[in-house]
């Protein structure tokens, strides 16, 4: 009888470690796990905790790629079964591949793809790989989209190959149950001689630049330069100008003040003479007197001579003389 009751708690204790290590279920935020009754999809597991019925309850596996590095420093890949399905974003990293461009150049490109799961239920149903399956379709469809492009095209376009592939990888995953969020090309690398022809071109474009800038450069200097003569010019004339006319006004207004000066002394004169009856030989005498002066007046001038109508110089004195005396 003892010996059936220790059996029988032995079997207890057996089927409750089983049920607890079998049974019972974990699951993370943002993870699921697919379960299967006697192999057809029963319900999806989320996040907390969960219990199942052992044997009859089975987590459904799937195949998932997963990359690490060697200690030699290079990248391995290798895939392996694994019950948990995340659903948070994944970030995967395709290896570099060749690719031909429409004018027959063979480039090395590099990308990278951003998913997410949204239907964990296709995910492992509707295909037996899913990472493989969508490197592949990235791959075949990056080819294409290439190829129907030039090199100048390709390396230009990034954003129209980035915005297409990710277009059609979304398309086409979405039976898979997953949500295709962004495609990125990390790099483009042409071969080494299209490499150094490229260099060659941009060293050529850069130095075709350089020569254009420079003489836009000097074209506008002398320009500059011109307008500035043709300025400084206008501005020399219109002050020579500016200063002739005020020379003229004011050797006018200096005629005007002599004549009125000159008007002013002659009037003075009449009115002196007046009863005299001979004003005007005064004048007269007097213009002759100062025209002398100025033709004798000089370092050079050496002869002194009497003009012929000093006779008539003479008796006009005579006639002042004559003036002043009655005065």
């Amino acid at each position: 009888m003892l010996g059936t009751v220790l059996f029988l708690l032995t079997l207890f204790a057996i089927c409750t470690f089983v049920y607890v290590t079998k049974g019972v279920i974990i699951v993370r935020q943002q993870q699921v796990v697919v379960i299967e009754r006697f192999g057809k999809f029963h319900k999806i597991l989320d996040s907390g905790l969960n219990c199942i019925i052992p044997i009859i309850d089975t987590p459904r596996s799937m195949l998932w790629k997963e990359v690490q590095r060697g200690i030699d420093g290079k990248a391995y890949s290798y895939t392996k079964h694994r019950t948990v399905i995340d659903l948070r974003e994944t970030v995967y990293d395709f290896p570099r591949q060749s690719v031909i461009t429409k004018d027959n150049v063979s480039i090395s490109i590099n990308a990278l793809l951003y998913f997410q799961i949204f239907e964990p239920k296709s995910a492992v149903y509707e295909v037996e790989n899913l990472s493989d399956a969508i490197e592949k379709l990235t791959q075949t469809t990056l080819r294409n989209l290439v190829g129907q492009l030039d090199l100048d095209e390709t390396l230009v376009s990034r954003d129209k190959i980035n915005d297409e592939l990710r277009s059609i990888l979304d398309e086409a995953t979405n039976k898979w149950g997953v949500k295709v969020n962004r495609v990125e090309l990390q790099d483009i690398v042409p071969p080494l001689d299209i490499q150094t022809a490229m260099e060659k071109q941009m060293k050529a474009e850069r130095d075709r630049r350089a020569a254009i800038l420079e003489a836009e450069g000097l074209k506008k200097s002398a320009i500059l330069k011109a307008e500035g003569e043709k300025e400084a010019a206008i501005n020399r004339a219109q002050g020579t100008k500016q200063a002739e006319i005020l020379k003229a006004e004011g050797f006018a207004q200096a005629r005007i003040v002599q004549a009125d000066a000159e008007k002013e002394a002659i009037g003075r004169i009449i009115e002196a003479l007046k009863g005299t009856g001979q004003p005007d030989k005064y004048l007269i005498a007097m213009k002759y007197l100062e025209a002398l002066q100025d033709i004798s007046r000089g370092q050079n001038n050496k002869v002194v001579y009497m003009p012929y109508e000093a006779t008539g110089i003479l008796s006009s004195i005579d006639g002042i003389k004559e003036m002043l005396a009655h005065k």
